[in-house]
């Protein structure tokens, strides 16, 4: 039945007409009509549709009774004493109604609009105590459950948080889908996002000089309004937490705009200070530039790079960013903006030359996909590129931005996409730790021992892979790992636990397909 109904215990004693019994409604919502033995509540939409229902129940009444349903049905004299209408499965229902969380809206992303008080719950919790597979409503509270109970101890035993990312809170599942934009100064980036809502948004400056000089979140709001970086950073509702890593320095360059569009509910756009080249690289920026954007990456579903025909050369900075996105390469667009200020033979002079300058940056055999436009408001220049050249902007764009569409559809396989990543790098990472710590001697020389090796951690890596059977290319940076390890000791890590990593193994194996064959995708 799609109307649940309970019924009160407390008899009714009066009848506003002789035909029927008279129906009321509370304060509550609910919708209350008496019969002969008690009194039967249901949810009340609307008051004016009350007498509807009390017809429908009689009919229902009257038909399981065993009488024929005629026009003169209604019209009978012992109406008000039938017997309610019997309701198989009420009860199973009533049961099962009682776990319900609220579900998602397969027509907006794939993701709960708001935080259920049962999912916040396991991320608040202390207890240990597994979660029942009924709290479980769909894919993302699957992930969370998994999270908490498999993946999380074994990322706090082995220290991940410190070395890789974060540990994950309940807003990093249920967040909206990101798109960040990269790109030196002057390409183009908030014009294009500007583009894309048909407005401006708040905090906005567009310039031929270096106007970004913050990152700023551009997402949906209750209302037109900048928020400062530290007081994003400590909302339990928003999923960026993990920025409080990188210090005031970074917090005081990073601001949250807020404003209602009804493409910001469902995509978040990151956009990012213009990538500083030639004698400005020397002015050393207060924060880390680099770990910023590989945190962003990790946690965008698209990122843009983009370049303008005067623009291709890929500074100093430039070359460390686009490595910091490294495994990500799937996520990766790279826009070639304002390309009407050029004629069609310098546009495909600008291109190889393009195509030249990523190849030495981007070290993978497969070819960039590049979108040619012009991004912004105004008209295409047809005096520059022609009839031609603006055919293929036109198209240019439509590829582009159904690239975009597709953003929200392919977000709850690149949540499972990303979660599974983070498995298998914190299992890695957990035998790399375990294997540090059974090279440390028992009693002397830990210092020594320490010190060799980190002078000769690539080594152990490979001893770790040999081991382990692992692939070289899922291991870290031996650099990056070298700086975070010269602040602990060995000897306090933690001995790999064998039964935490058949957890994670079990996860990967079992659950996760288990999940996704219980729950669909709702967009097929």
């Amino acid at each position: 039945m799609g109307m649940v109904a309970s019924r009160a215990p407390t008899p009714s004693s009066s009848s506003a007409c002789p035909s029927s019994p008279a129906p009321t409604s509370s304060r509550s919502g609910l919708l209350r009509i008496p019969d002969g033995r008690g009194t039967w509540v249901f949810p009340n939409s609307s008051r004016q549709c009350s007498n509807g229902l009390v017809v429908n129940w009689q009919l229902v009444s009257l038909a399981q009774a065993g009488n024929e349903i005629t026009q003169d049905s209604l019209k009978r004299d012992d109406l008000s004493s039938l017997n309610p209408p019997v309701m198989e499965g009420l009860d199973a229902l009533l049961a099962k109604s009682k776990h319900v969380v609220k579900r998602v809206d397969p027509e907006i992303d794939g993701f709960p609009q708001e935080q259920s008080p049962i999912t916040n719950k396991w991320f608040s919790s202390k207890s240990s105590k597994k979660i029942p597979l009924t709290a479980v409503t769909s894919v993302i509270d699957g992930l969370k459950k998994l999270y908490i109970e498999k993946l999380k101890p074994l990322e706090v035993t082995y220290k991940f948080n410190d070395f890789v990312s974060p540990l994950l809170t309940s807003s990093d599942f249920d967040a909206k889908p990101m798109v960040m934009l990269l790109g030196q100064y002057s390409t183009g980036k908030t014009t294009f996002i500007k583009h894309l809502l048909k407005t401006s948004y708040p905090g906005a400056h567009i310039g031929p000089e270096p106007t970004t000089d913050r990152f700023v979140v551009v997402m949906s709001g209750p209302d037109e309004r900048t928020i400062p970086g530290n007081t994003i950073a400590v909302q339990a509702d928003m999923p960026f937490s993990g920025l409080t890593t990188f210090g005031t320095a970074f917090l005081s360059k990073f601001e949250c705009s807020q404003m209602r569009h009804p493409l910001l509910e469902h995509i978040t756009f990151v956009d990012t200070p213009g990538v500083l080249s030639g004698e400005k690289q020397r002015t050393q920026r207060s924060y880390d530039f680099t770990g910023v954007t590989s945190w962003f990456a990790a946690k965008c579903d698209l990122i843009l790079l983009l370049f303008d025909p005067h623009k291709l050369d890929i500074s100093d900075e430039f070359k460390r960013v686009i490595g910091s996105l490294r495994g990500h390469d799937d996520k990766i667009r790279v826009v070639l903006n304002k390309a009407d200020q050029v004629d069609t033979q310098q546009l495909m002079r600008v291109y190889g030359a393009l195509m030249w300058s990523l190849g030495k940056v981007l070290n993978t055999p497969e070819v960039s996909r590049v979108y040619i436009g012009s991004f912004n408001d105004k008209p295409v220049n047809e005096s520059a590129v022609g009839p031609l050249g603006k055919e293929l902007f036109e198209r240019e764009q439509d590829d582009l931005l159904s690239d975009l569409k597709d953003i929200p559809k392919k977000a709850c396989d690149r949540r499972i996409n990303e979660f599974v990543k983070r498995a298998r790098a914190a299992k890695i990472h957990a035998y790399i730790i375990g294997h540090l710590k059974k090279e440390m001697p028992t009693m002397m020389g830990k210092a020594k021992a320490q010190q060799r090796l980190t002078d000769n951690l690539q080594d152990e890596f490979v001893k770790v892979q040999r081991e382990y059977h692992l692939p070289a290319g899922d291991f870290p940076y031996v650099e990056h790992f070298k700086e975070v390890l010269s602040g602990y000791s060995f000897d306090k890590f933690e001995k790999v636990k064998p039964k935490m990593i058949q957890a994670v193994d079990d996860m990967l194996g079992y659950d996760i397909p288990e999940l996704l064959k219980n729950f669909r995708n709702p967009y097929e």
